[in-house]
């Protein structure tokens, strides 16, 4: 677990197990405006890690790909806040966004979850949390995290502390 600088972490998943349990104890850090861009190839884990969060932030329902929806809208099981998932994907421009209601997606009153942010990166906020997952070998992923604002340094800082206790 390299520190490269204030607001990045480098961590090395060796299984989708250990992929999932990452995505579930960021996911118990969440709240409601946070933005959550993961980048990546087809098949590097995106969906993987997503469903970790859901489960950490104590989604109702299992996340499951939104490839073929866009978006899914989760409800959390102890009270009435949101996590969107959405994934970008399919996406040609950023305004192909306004068919999925990405006004009210980004409207900073649910934890939001983008795969393939790259597709819509011009009309995504400027502070956000930006996880490129790399596929290493066949069942190891690099997950470099990079904050891009004070409230993403402090998520990132939170959850090495909860992750690895340091």
């Amino acid at each position: 677990m390299p520190i490269l600088k204030e607001g990045q972490l480098d961590i090395i998943s060796h299984s989708a197990e250990q992929t999932q349990r990452l995505g579930s104890r960021l996911g118990g850090l969440l709240t409601p405006g946070d933005i959550i861009c993961l980048s990546g190839d087809m098949g590097a884990g995106k969906t993987m890690f997503s469903v970790g969060i859901g489960k950490g932030w104590g989604s109702k329902t299992p996340l499951t790909s939104p490839t073929f929806n866009l978006v899914h809208d989760h409800t959390r099981s102890t009270d009435s806040q949101h996590l969107y998932h959405l994934d970008c994907y399919r996406l040609e421009k950023p305004s192909d966004a306004d068919s999925i209601g990405i006004d009210e997606v980004l409207s900073g009153r649910a934890a939001v979850i983008l795969e393939w942010p790259e597709n819509i990166v011009s009309i995504l906020p400027k502070q956000r949390l930006w996880i490129e997952i790399r596929v290493v070998e066949n069942t190891r992923r690099n997950f470099a995290f990079l904050a891009e604002g004070k409230r993403y340094e402090d998520l990132i800082a939170k959850f090495r502390e909860f992750t690895f206790g340091v």
